[in-house]
């Protein structure tokens, strides 16, 4: 039982899942799960009682239970309790103040990453503002690496994602060379293919491998299809960069994607086995979003934003290259407008750095939410003065196969232009190399007879 007291009125909190739950910002996932707080003062006086709450508890207190939950056992199971020594005398409220103090900078919160559990820094998120989550998430410092280095301090990645309605090679192709031709893609190119059909997904993995073999592009590239098709397509021998798959925070919700923990581990050391990296073996990249649990009726009474943050243990499991949350994906039902998803997107954010994760976000929404493009203007400022790993480039910001809105190759520009931020380097060089852009990062035009053009001729004739 947790209690606080606003005024006159005391408040009281059965366990600590509901204490999580009423203590997160207004959002109408959790009201649609009935777990959220009813009024603001309800709200306030749990932050009140979370913040008093030490962080041992948590290690005490799962909130999906042990023996049901093998997410749960791999957050256990995996602490470090040395990393977790210079922060385990706090309270939720005294780690706050530790984050914001200079003592926290970035070598001090890459020690303790390990020893901070997702529910820990869930439950830190919950009661600081949005400048909080910021500030933090950018003395965050993870650097991974594949065949170029992603995540240096004043950079920003981006992945290029030429997906198409009909998996049309020639579209995606056209896409993709745009793309590039923008100086995106250093993240990963990468497709989400609207068939499921091994033939294609192999066509397609060898159409992004031929391009950047052809061109000796330092980036890597993903089919963002279903992990076993991944482990098929690597035993027929299919030049596969990075195994991709969508992850949730509880075994239930893992289960209704049709993986686990077991599964993922085979597909990582596949990817190994095939050396493709030539600077690192980050070989996962991960995809999560707030209500993915919810949605499968798998969260265990846990609120949708801790859910979420504990995506992130697994995906620190597997030491990805890359993950981001499709934060405004899910749709309206589980974060309603604009001001909701700037809200998830610094939290999920926040907690994916503070764990050490490269994270990145696709700053979206679907056309039914209360949300518009300057709404993502927003977040993707902020994100971005906040540290962001890598962002999304879609043509004109429209997705024509998943049907949402995301970012733009223009957009990418925008905010590189507006903070400094540069690519990442290996990928840079290649841009100067291939006319793309100046020394300074500066875009240049293309000529008519540029080879990515007459590649992209090529391709139609």
């Amino acid at each position: 039982m947790y209690q606080a007291t606003l005024g006159q009125r005391g408040y009281r909190f059965g366990d600590l899942r509901q204490l999580m739950a009423k203590a997160s910002p207004a959002r109408s996932g959790d009201y649609l799960a009935e777990v959220a707080a009813q009024s603001a003062e309800e709200r306030m006086a749990a932050r009140i009682a979370l913040a008093d709450l030490p962080l041992k508890a948590f290690l005490q207190q799962p909130l999906v239970p042990y023996e049901q939950d093998e997410v749960t056992r791999l957050i256990i199971d995996s602490h470090d309790a040395v990393a977790f020594a210079p922060i385990s005398h706090l309270t939720v409220g005294d780690f706050r103040d530790w984050l914001l103090s200079e003592q926290a900078d970035s070598a001090m919160l890459a020690q303790v990453a390990a020893g901070i559990t997702p529910e820990m820094a869930a439950a830190v998120s919950k009661i600081m503002r949005n400048q909080d989550l910021i500030l933090v998430a950018k003395k965050c410092r993870v650097v991974t690496r594949f065949r170029n280095t992603i995540g240096l301090p004043g950079h920003l990645s981006v992945r290029l994602q030429p997906n198409h309605p009909t998996d049309s090679l020639q579209g995606i192709a056209a896409s993709m060379l745009d793309g590039l031709l923008y100086g995106s893609g250093d993240a990963v190119v990468g497709i989400n293919p609207a068939s499921d059909s091994l033939p294609l997904l192999e066509k397609l993995n060898y159409m992004l491998d031929d391009v950047i073999q052809r061109f000796a592009i330092p980036t890597q590239s993903c089919v963002l299809t279903h992990v076993t098709n991944t482990l098929r397509l690597m035993e027929r021998g299919t030049p596969v960069d990075l195994v991709f798959q969508s992850i949730a925070g509880t075994e239930a919700a893992n289960r209704g994607f049709g993986i686990s923990l077991a599964l993922l581990a085979e597909a990582q050391q596949a990817a190994l086995s095939l050396k493709r990296g030539t600077l690192g073996d980050n070989v996962m990249y991960f995809e999560t979003g707030q209500g993915s649990c919810l949605s499968a009726n798998a969260h265990h009474g846990v609120d949708q934003q801790t859910c979420e943050a504990r995506a992130y243990a697994v995906a620190r499991h597997f030491s990805p290259l890359l993950i981001n949350t499709v934060v405004g994906f899910i749709g309206p039902e589980y974060l309603y407008d604009g001001k909701q998803i700037i809200r998830a997107g610094l939290e999920d954010h926040f907690c994916g750095k503070l764990l050490g994760l490269p994270l990145g976000c696709d700053v979206c929404y679907t056309n039914h939410a209360e949300a518009d493009q300057d709404d993502m203007d927003t977040l993707l400022t902020l994100l971005a003065a906040a540290g962001l790993t890598f962002l999304i480039g879609v043509p004109g910001a429209d997705d024509i196969m998943l049907n949402y809105q995301s970012t733009s190759f223009h957009d990418a520009l925008y905010i590189r232009e507006l903070l400094g931020l540069k690519h990442a380097p290996e990928f840079a060089a290649w841009l100067v190399a291939m006319n793309i852009t100046d020394e300074l990062g500066r875009l240049r035009d293309a000529a008519a007879n540029h080879p990515l053009l007459l590649a992209l001729q090529g391709e139609r004739t």
